[in-house]
């Protein structure tokens, strides 16, 4: 089903290209009413401005409407610049002129961290979700349409003369319209739009972003989040962004305790788990950056690029010294610099004549800036292993002009890092205006690359695949969960848990419940020597640490004896424990040992987890994690994630281990995970044992917890 209504983002489109724009609080003193209001009166020739002040007749030289309501026609957007508390009554008041978007720069909100005026802002929300009119705010700065020079923003600060292919949503305002908009003016970045969205009441980064998508003219979208108020929305916006080979270039706040705690004072927004963001953005695609000079450069690189032909990288330089540390962080990066064939290394030793160095990266000296340098740029990207030439240089005129003749004969990737001032030199100025992506250090662009680099690869295979959907739950699925919900209790026993895996297509050790010792060793003489005995109790969940649990028993002696020491351990350590009985299980050997857990966020919702047991998982954290459902392709590179899958390879002479019955069984986890997502609160399958191949798995212990009813 389509989270976003025609409605909502008939209503983004009209606050991005109005006709007509009210201004509820303009004023002619320099505050956010008035500076909104000089804004919008520079755009005049496209756009009927309008102000709405009842304490003035005229302001900057337009009337003074006293209110909405006396407006002479119906304003496309509506900007609200009054106090808090009177912000709901204004928003009323334009949805009763007709008006179906609103900017509301006010702050006050649930930022202040107060219950009253979070309250308040529920109310805005909720009327914007009841009457239709679509808000963005409160408390952010405005947005504009940079292609068509229309801005409906309080700040001061604007941007004119490079309309580009991204499409920039910021819930912080001053952060866009400060340092963002400063250094995509100083790199000659191209934008689309840019939005502010502030406290996200009612429309949020996702719904801007889903609008995005649908712009012809944007095609990468970046974005600045300290939280999502709906991560089904921006997972799913993600998902839809690949599917149209539009990237997203992301800063998540939250990586540390002091972010997340800056993030929920600044805009009330909760943060989340980080490394499920982590998680979630490589999964879906989203390239998640840390500064606000990667987003830029990555975002620009990103829209001025293509999918590389060859993963290989060659560098070329007027200078050894940038040379040896633009390779040594594209080394660390992990990038590929091809070694020159002899063809190449001939070619621009024929013009070096004994100078600099004929390899990759290339010292060319002072030959960059020389009519030989094409001839040196085309023997290096034409070598067959490379599939993006980077230039690290801050030469004269004619070498931007050379460069930006390569890069409109080539077919391949072109960058530049500019290694001199930014401030007025002529030769940048038309690398800027060529739109040739620009770095300006040696790891950023390392950084850039190895992002574009595998953006391309990552989006090739996803679409080869494809995303996860699960499947309907069925009825004997329903059935199990109906029946063990019944039992109107939060934690499972481990048998009552193998029973609901069971269900999902988890296969688990065989075994028999029992009251009593003569009906233990009926069925261990059932199964087969040796057995396994554990306690079965919903109010024992750790049953080793309660002793509770005896391994390779071999004859009815020790079945019996191990009977009355877990009954007796079990009263002792919960004499008010619900015990089901003892349950005799078969002896499952010769298989690995893993473990498979799904868990809740509030926010990103059901996480699959995939590690192998001991401990590496205990100690090293040696786990991989998928937000679910997942592919078979997808349950396949969680396994080879994890160092320990060494041991599921075959190690030191042991055989092979069942992968594809393993990678079946993460597949059907992550469904459970999704068919019982607001009822499972936690699922542990610990150990699950992975047999040899063709052998499959068994889980031979599990734990169910279900969130409160």
């Amino acid at each position: 089903m389509e989270i976003w209504s025609k409605e909502q983002m008939a209503s983004i489109h009209t606050m991005l290209n109005p006709r007509s724009f009210a201004i509820v609080g303009a004023t002619p003193r320099q505050q956010y009413g008035g500076r909104m209001l000089a804004a919008a009166l520079r755009m005049q020739d496209r756009v009927k401005v309008f102000a709405v002040n009842p304490k003035y007749d005229e302001v900057m030289g337009v009337k003074s409407y006293k209110s909405i309501t006396e407006l002479p026609q119906t304003p496309d957007v509506v900007a609200v610049v009054v106090p808090y508390n009177h912000v709901l009554s204004t928003l009323k008041e334009a949805h009763a002129k007709g008006t179906r978007a609103a900017i509301v720069i006010s702050a006050g909100f649930a930022e202040r961290g107060l219950d009253d005026r979070a309250g308040l802002q529920e109310e805005v929300a909720a009327f914007a979700r009841e009457s239709g009119l679509r808000i963005s705010g409160p408390n952010c700065l405005g947005l504009a349409n940079i292609r068509d020079n229309i801005w409906l923003t309080s700040s001061s600060r604007q941007m004119t003369g490079v309309n580009g292919k991204v499409g920039l949503v910021c819930q912080s305002g001053a952060t866009l319209f400060g340092p963002f908009l400063a250094r995509a003016a100083d790199s000659g970045m191209g934008l689309s739009y840019v939005v502010s969205t502030g406290n996200e009441a009612d429309l949020e980064f996702a719904d801007f972003a889903r609008y995005l998508l649908d712009d012809e003219g944007t095609t990468v979208i970046a974005g600045f989040v300290e939280g999502f108020k709906n991560a089904t929305k921006f997972i799913e916006v993600a998902r839809l962004a690949a599917e149209r080979g539009k990237p997203i270039v992301l800063i998540k706040i939250g990586r540390s305790d002091l972010g997340k705690r800056a993030a929920s004072s600044h805009t009330a927004a909760l943060t989340g788990s980080d490394a499920l963001y982590d998680t979630i953005c490589r999964q879906y695609g989203v390239i998640r950056v840390p500064s606000y000079d990667d987003l830029l450069e990555v975002a620009q690189l990103m829209a001025q690029s293509h999918k590389p032909k060859q993963p290989g990288v060659a560098v070329v330089s007027h200078s050894g010294g940038i040379c040896s540390l633009t390779a040594d962080m594209c080394g660390q990066a992990g990038l590929d610099l091809p070694v020159l064939s002899d063809k190449a290394r001939g070619v621009i030793d024929g013009i070096l004549k004994g100078f600099g160095w004929a390899a990759n990266p290339a010292d060319v000296t002072g030959k960059a800036n020389s009519d030989f340098f094409p001839a040196i740029m085309d023997a290096m990207i034409n070598e067959p292993g490379v599939g993006t030439l980077a230039i690290a240089s801050a030469g004269r005129e004619q070498q931007s002009d050379q460069v930006i003749a390569l890069r409109e004969r080539t077919d391949k990737n072109v960058a530049f890092m500019w290694t001199g001032t930014r401030d007025t030199s002529p030769s940048l100025s038309k690398l800027k205006a060529a739109g040739v992506p620009l770095f300006y250090t040696p790891d950023s662009l390392a950084r850039g690359l190895r992002h574009l680099i595998d953006y391309h690869a990552w989006h090739e295979k996803r679409m080869a695949n494809g995303f996860a959907r699960a499947p309907a739950i069925t009825a004997t699925q329903s059935q199990t969960l109906t029946k063990l919900r019944a039992l109107k209790r939060k934690t499972l026993s481990e048998s009552e848990s193998k029973q609901l895996i069971n269900a999902w297509g988890v296969a688990t050790s065989m075994e028999v419940c029992t009251q009593d010792a003569d009906a233990a060793v009926k069925a261990a003489d059932k199964l087969g020597y040796p057995v396994v005995l554990k306690a079965d109790s919903a109010d024992i969940p750790h049953k080793t640490e309660a002793d509770v649990v005896r391994l390779n028993l071999h004859d009815a002696d020790e079945v019996r004896a191990a009977y009355a020491a877990i009954i007796s351990n079990a009263k002792s350590h919960a004499p008010q424990a619900r015990l089901n009985g003892v349950v005799v299980q078969e002896m499952v050997s010769g298989g690995v040992e893993v473990i498979v857990g799904v868990s809740y966020d509030p926010q990103l919702g059901p996480t699959l987890l995939f590690g192998t047991g001991g401990i590496m998982v205990e100690v090293y954290k040696d786990v991989a994690m998928r937000h679910c459902p997942i592919t078979l392709a997808e349950a396949h590179e969680m396994i080879s994630e994890v160092k320990g899958a060494k041991l599921l390879q075959g190690f030191r002479g042991k055989p092979a281990c069942d992968l594809d019955a393993l990678a079946g069984v993460l597949v059907n986890v992550s469904h459970l995970a999704v068919h019982l997502n607001g009822q499972l609160a936690e699922l542990d399958i610990n150990p699950l044992l992975v047999l040899p191949k063709g052998q499959g798995v068994k889980a031979v212990d599990a734990l169910v917890l279900f969130k409160d009813s």
